[in-house]
């Protein structure tokens, strides 16, 4: 599609507002290789989510060269995100346009650009080693270890939901 300007309009593929705040470089590089990238950040995976199970969905956008599972840091156990790098950048633009949204593994699947994976990025950066975002949470959400990481602390370990009060 073309927009305005005659410039290629495609929001699917367009870089989101996210950065990250970690990058060892410039803005200016950063958005150079964000443009460029053929790396994919994927969230919002299960917990138990194989990399077999990744491989299957993201290959039908293209041919994948690897996939980094993220990893907590200090348990080194799937941390519900991971990097798929593709071969070709039109394969990596099918896969923002197609697989962002989608389910795996009864979960919808966040996908984003990524700079491109430096070794150590496989880590969750929260205080406990998992993501930061399942630091704070409230809910239960059993694919992503139960409850967050700050209410398992208040009761001094993790909790199970035994679903007694629900309709």
């Amino acid at each position: 599609m073309t927009g305005f300007g005659g410039h290629n309009i495609s929001p699917s593929t367009d870089l989101s507002s996210y950065r990250d705040q970690h990058f060892k470089g410039s803005r200016a590089e950063q958005e150079r290789l964000l443009k460029n990238s053929t790396t994919i950040y994927v969230g919002n995976l299960s917990f138990y989510t194989t990399e077999e199970q990744i491989y299957e969905l993201f290959t039908k956008c293209g041919d994948v060269k690897r996939i980094v599972m993220g990893l907590d840091k200090y348990k080194k156990t799937p941390c519900g995100f991971c990097f798929v790098e593709y071969y070709m950048k039109d394969d990596a633009e099918q896969c923002m346009r197609f697989v962002n949204g989608t389910r795996l593994d009864d979960r919808i699947v966040r996908t984003d650009w990524d700079a491109g994976f430096v070794e150590g990025r496989q880590y969750g950066r929260g205080k406990s080693g998992g993501q930061v975002r399942d630091e704070y949470r409230t809910d239960y959400d059993g694919g992503r270890g139960g409850y967050g990481k700050l209410m398992q602390q208040k009761v001094g370990g993790p909790v199970q939901d035994i679903g007694v009060f629900r309709n």
